[in-house]
């Protein structure tokens, strides 16, 4: 039994290397079906990926639709040549059933980082499914998103005898538990060597720099103002938050429930608790975001724009449609993603791309553009780091710019210099209330 884990910055290098390990399976007869689970997001991006690069005979299938629909699909999938199933982590454990009667030799877990958590109803059913097969492969670029803990998951769908079955057993030896309430796990530093040996045991990387000759890269953080009305309106909720947590249990959720409002507002918008209404309260986002937009425009330079909320994304389109500037648009929702990439990528007529940070971060090249301007941020290492990566990948050849707006005094400072250090902001927004400080501060 042959077992990998893959990491590499570059998707394409990522994909290409799992075609090229069917093939040689498949060639050698020691596999005739291949069960691929990726983001909903990406499935399309292995169809493609197989015409450009597979050299060997196949036939491939996407499973969308009811399961009722993928199931059949699956269950016809039956040729002489190799047969590779392309499913959404979703679905993989909805099908657990029919996936494991379809008996795949080959199980590729693409963007693997997505069942790191081990406890959940996709991991356990990738792990079971894995436990089948005789091969199986990991694809990512951030094994760790915020802690090391989150291998563990990982390895077990590759080789439980790495880090074992257990995960209280594999934290209980390689980490201390620390902070308020003993809930953070940190490596021990008499175990990381272990812990580093044993993963690369079964794992082969690839930085960009090892096989890339990408540009290099620059931050940049615009400070914004929040007008006086804003900034005021914004203190007042800080204020809110911080009593609301003094009368109720403080646990993360409780947190990241009141800090989504800050976050919001920091974009300009405002909801309302008795409906999903929003109003707009700043422009001071948008303002410095048009005068990015001139820039390029200018320059005759292609942008990419990300922001988290819908609120966001509909004022920044609104905002290009006002100046008649063309965009390409992905968010949640949006069907014809590859065509979306492809207009923003090919004509030079649309020279702004606009994303949402959880749907437009993940097997999307944007390398017509070298700049990307985060309007605002999520709590996610893992949606931060890969939709970094859409315009800093295969061929780019210009140093890449990226700028964050950043509202001056709120807790956008807060979230970026978290994403930049790799901390879990929740855990420790937690420890700062538990010591006595305000988290929203």
């Amino acid at each position: 039994m042959r077992l990998c884990l893959w990491k590499c910055r570059t998707g394409t290098g990522k994909s290409l290397t799992a075609i090229a390990a069917a093939g040689a399976l498949y060639k050698a007869e020691h596999i005739n079906r291949v069960l691929i689970v990726a983001p909903l997001s990406i499935l399309g991006v292995w169809r493609e990926e197989f015409e450009k690069f597979a050299d060997f005979n196949y036939i491939l299938v996407v499973l969308t639709g009811s399961s009722i629909r993928k199931a059949e699909t699956l269950q016809g999938l039956n040729n002489k040549n190799l047969q590779v199933a392309v499913v959404n982590y979703e679905s993989a454990w909805r099908l657990e059933k029919e996936l494991a009667g379809w008996n795949a030799d080959l199980i590729i877990a693409d963007e693997g980082h997505k069942i790191k958590t081990h406890n959940i109803s996709a991991s356990k059913a990738i792990h079971r499914l894995g436990a089948a097969a005789k091969y199986r492969l990991l694809l990512t670029g951030t094994p760790v998103t915020n802690k090391a803990v989150d291998i563990f998951s990982q390895y077990k769908f590759l080789n439980p005898a790495i880090f074992g079955n257990s995960f209280y057993a594999f934290r209980n030896r390689y980490f201390d538990m620390v902070g308020y309430g003993n809930h953070t796990p940190v490596l021990k530093k008499s175990m990381e060597r272990e812990l580093t040996e044993r993963m690369h045991s079964i794992a082969y990387r690839a930085t960009k720099a090892e096989c890339l000759d990408l540009p290099e890269t620059t931050d940049i953080i615009r400070k914004v103002e929040l007008e006086p009305r804003a900034m005021k309106l914004y203190r007042s909720l800080v204020k809110e938050s911080y009593a609301e947590l003094s009368d109720g249990e403080v646990t993360i959720t409780n947190v990241l429930t009141k800090l989504l409002r800050l976050s919001q507002l920091t974009g300009g918008f405002i909801g309302s608790d008795e409906s999903s209404d929003v109003e707009q309260v700043s422009t001071a986002k948008l303002d410095v975001l048009e005068d990015i937009i001139d820039a390029a425009l200018e320059e005759n330079r292609k942008l990419v724009i990300i922001a988290r909320f819908v609120a966001e994304l509909e004022a920044i389109c609104r905002l290009l449609e006002k100046r008649c500037v063309n965009y390409s648009l992905i968010k949640g929702g949006v069907k014809d993603r590859d065509e979306q990439v492809a207009q923003f990528q090919n004509d030079p007529d649309v020279p702004v791309f606009v994303g949402q940070i959880a749907t437009a971060g993940l097997g999307i090249t944007l390398t017509a553009a070298s700049t990307m301007v985060f309007y605002s941020l999520d709590y996610s290492m893992s949606n931060f780091e890969q939709t970094k990566a859409r315009i800093h990948r295969a061929g780019q050849r210009m140093p890449c710019i990226y700028i964050y707006l950043t509202a001056k005094g709120t807790i956008d400072e807060k979230v970026l210099k978290a994403l930049k250090n790799k901390a879990n902001l929740a855990r420790t927004l937690v420890d700062d209330y538990h010591y006595g400080l305000n988290p929203f501060i």
